[in-house]
């Protein structure tokens, strides 16, 4: 398995047989554009802009399938996107392996064109078991002692925000590793905007004065587990 950072929550998951990407907000730092994302699968951890992002476009132009929450998925696949549903707790197989739903305690929500916020069912992380590796991305969350579960079964990799205000801050990422204790973490939802400005080598080296392990990616950066 290859992951592939694309900036802020957004990442490509490369299987040994298909591309997946994990909530495609590609921004100005993005190293791709959304015209030229090639994939099987978009895996959405929730229903909010910077994670949503270009999903529709994307799974219109390739047919790639949209995993996500109920409500998000009813709402993309009325829009003419392909979509598969589940919910926190409940899995999929998949052709490349298994997908799991996990809590997150956040919000899920889009504004329609008054300004009215459209609510997008529950915001989740997302299990990945492909290739014989275990890849958690956590979404946006808070802490939550329940991480120590979804660790139980072994990590390969953690994908964490760290950005603070409207998710997990660097501290509270750290006590996040503690409970999931992944073989290396990545940080992501962090320096997209100044409120959630971080400094990504600060937060590896507190990780590592705890025993874990953290490879900080720039965006366009891969990292094979």
């Amino acid at each position: 398995m290859k992951l592939t950072y694309w900036g802020h929550s957004c990442f490509l998951v490369e299987t040994a047989s298909h591309r997946l990407v994990i909530d495609p907000f590609l921004t100005g730092a993005a190293p791709v554009k959304a015209g030229d994302v090639a994939c099987d699968y978009i895996l959405l951890s929730h229903g909010h802009d910077d994670h949503l992002g270009s999903a529709l476009e994307i799974s219109r132009r390739t047919g790639a399938t949209i995993l996500g929450n109920f409500e998000l998925t009813e709402y993309l696949g009325a829009k003419g996107a392909k979509v598969d549903s589940l919910n926190p707790g409940g899995a999929i197989r998949t052709p490349f392996g298994r997908v799991k739903l996990t809590l997150a305690h956040h919000s899920s929500s889009i504004m329609d064109a008054q300004g009215q916020p459209i609510y997008l069912g529950t915001p989740c992380g997302l299990l990945i078991e492909a290739d014989g590796q275990r890849l958690y991305h956590a979404g946006d969350t808070a802490l939550f002692l329940d991480m120590q579960l979804i660790g139980r079964g072994g990590l390969d990799a953690a994908l964490l925000p760290i950005g603070d205000r409207f998710t997990m801050g660097p501290d509270d990422a750290v006590e996040a590793l503690d409970l999931l204790k992944p073989k290396v973490a990545v940080p992501m939802h962090y320096n997209t905007w100044p409120p959630i400005a971080q400094d990504p080598a600060a937060f590896a080296r507190a990780a590592a004065a705890r025993g874990h392990a953290v490879k900080v990616l720039a965006p366009g950066q891969s990292l094979a587990l």
